[in-house]
């Protein structure tokens, strides 16, 4: 996961700032300018559900196979589904 270095940090600060309600749906999507609250890279583009809050970092369930995980994950790697 590499980030052009021309790229930068755009929209992190806005993206950090994005409140997320228990039972929304949410896409991990990983911004590699953003180390820290990063989720595995296996989880990249699936999609789950906000559960609770922990610090800053949010819950996320989601289904892997036939098990449910639950991930911690800063809202900068969090985007809202419709």
């Amino acid at each position: 996961m590499t980030k052009r270095i021309r790229k930068g940090m755009s929209n992190v600060i806005t993206r950090a700032m994005q409140e997320y309600e228990e039972g929304e749906k949410v896409a991990i999507v990983i911004d590699p300018s953003v180390h820290k609250g990063m989720p595995h890279p296996r989880y990249h583009g699936l999609t789950g559900e906000i559960v609770g809050k922990q610090g800053r970092a949010y819950i996320v369930k989601i289904r892997d196979r036939k098990k449910i995980k639950h991930l911690l994950s800063y809202p900068e790697h969090l985007r809202k589904v419709t």
